[in-house]
């Protein structure tokens, strides 16, 4: 496939700054590209590529520096580029389409149309599929759960009981969701389990990364959010409320009934303790420990978490410690001496 530069950017909504009749064979990063191909810029860091790099064309936004190479103009560069690769890379990923015959699929089961259903999955008895989802093989879902529309789901992704999943929802490979939420009741030194007797409930355009675990609620609902997107190897813990287009990166977990609000970023490996608010628009760094509530548009770090300049300010502070000490030795000799000479 080959396009010109003016077709890519009326796809994009782009201006086009050079010639426009240059031809597109591909897409590529803007360090991998070659000729024929067309990449982009979003991050300032990265300017000085944009000479250097073999593209063809680069999409890039409006503020960004002039280069030799036919360039289109854009408000958003990386959401752009989103729509020339899905042009020049079509869906190759082979879903399957139809309904498997190694499937199992229980008593009172309503499903859409167009639904595919891979081989060796089991389906639970009265679950609900709506129209054109996509469920791999070797996956298992609960009774009584329910599955929106245009959902997707990969391989050996395990989904319990009573479990409501909206539509345009993608769940990738090893993730569990609806198990058991970790509640025990300690006596006498025995640990007593508590029963979780809740439910999982995922909005639409929701995307679950690998090997992600949500816990079931003990009572009620462990809730994720539309449009929020979760990274690999996550850990939601029993009845945690996770807001709508929230970011979770790898590694993160969050303790049981902590509540996340809208539009949250907690970088990877950030650890959530139990029973806290996360307001609107806040941002956890990576490897931050969060003790505490976070009010809303406020920006924390480090363990314990504090405001975001604060841990800097320390962190500065930790830097200058060996000066320090060596100051506080060479002071403590020079004390020892006046008193030495007083005496």
């Amino acid at each position: 496939m080959q396009k010109t530069l003016k077709e890519i950017a009326k796809l994009v909504g782009g201006r086009v700054v050079g010639n426009g009749d240059t031809l597109i064979t591909g897409a590529s990063g803007i360090r991998e590209a070659c000729e024929g191909d067309i990449t982009f810029l979003s991050n300032p860091k990265y300017i000085s590529l944009m000479d250097k790099t073999r593209a063809s064309s680069i999409v890039t936004s409006a503020d960004a520096q002039t280069t030799s190479k036919p360039i289109i103009l854009t408000d958003n560069p990386s959401l752009a580029f989103v729509k020339i690769i899905s042009l020049f890379t079509p869906e190759e990923a082979g879903h399957p389409k139809n309904i498997d015959f190694t499937a199992v699929i229980g008593k009172n089961v309503v499903l859409g149309k167009d639904v595919a259903i891979g081989a060796y999955t089991v389906i639970g008895d009265n679950v609900e599929i709506g129209d054109n989802s996509i469920i791999y093989a070797g996956c298992y879902i609960g009774h009584h759960t329910k599955i929106g529309s245009n959902t997707l789901i990969y391989p050996h992704v395990s989904i319990r009981e009573r479990i409501n999943i909206g539509s345009r929802v993608i769940i990738h490979s090893g993730t569990v969701i609806g198990s058991d939420g970790f509640g025990f009741a300690t006596i006498k030194g025995a640990h007593h389990k508590i029963p979780q007797v809740g439910i999982v409930e995922i909005g639409d355009d929701v995307e679950i990364g690998a090997n992600v675990t949500i816990d079931r609620a003990r009572f009620d609902k462990t809730i994720i959010g539309k449009g929020t997107k979760i990274d690999n190897l996550v850990q939601i813990a029993h009845n945690v409320v996770i807001g709508e287009n929230s970011l979770i990166v790898a590694q993160v977990g969050i303790s049981g009934s902590t509540i996340i609000g809208n539009n949250v970023t907690l970088g990877g490996q950030a650890g959530l303790v139990g029973h806290i608010n996360i307001g609107d628009n806040a941002i956890v760094t990576a490897q931050s420990g969060v003790a505490k509530s976070v009010p809303a548009d406020t920006m924390v770090s480090g363990y314990p978490a504090r405001p975001y300049m604060t841990t800097q300010r320390v962190n500065a502070s930790l830097q200058n410690l060996p000066k320090l000490f060596d100051l506080v030795k060479e002071l403590k000799k020079k004390i020892e001496s006046l008193e030495e000479k007083l005496k």
